[in-house]
């Protein structure tokens, strides 16, 4: 599994130091938020990969037993899905989903489209 004593060069890195069971949760993940929003420049930040459209849209991990979703001020996309990630552990900058349960690619397609929005509405946005 993924160490801090590793430096991510790329995604594909991050992704294949974790066993083929979390590799394939971490790529679903991946696909959701690029269909959401596929204009998004894809990075590693924190030593996680990352997305970002006119600001960060989400960073994405995985750990032993969850993988999570975490983004930056501001944390509107947890109140506006709050009913949504009722089933969920919530803390003020990320979510954390269990690995063992399927992937909810439509929430997080609609929590991306809904930070790619509200960066678009960030002063000095188009």
């Amino acid at each position: 599994m993924a160490t801090a004593k590793v430096k991510f060069e790329t995604v594909e890195q991050y992704i294949s130091s974790f066993p083929q069971n979390v590799q394939q949760v971490l790529k679903e993940v991946r696909t959701c938020i690029r269909k959401a929003v596929p204009e998004a420049e894809e990075v590693i930040s924190y030593q996680m990969p990352a997305f970002r459209f006119n600001g960060w849209i989400f960073y994405y991990s995985a750990y032993t037993n969850h993988y999570s979703l975490s983004c930056p001020p501001p944390f509107t996309v947890f109140e506006k899905f709050k009913t949504e990630l009722k089933p969920y552990e919530v803390s003020k900058s990320a979510i954390k989903f269990p690995l063992d349960q399927p992937v909810p690619k439509n929430l997080i397609m609609e929590m991306a489209r809904f930070r790619m929005q509200e960066n678009n509405k960030k002063p000095g946005k188009k």
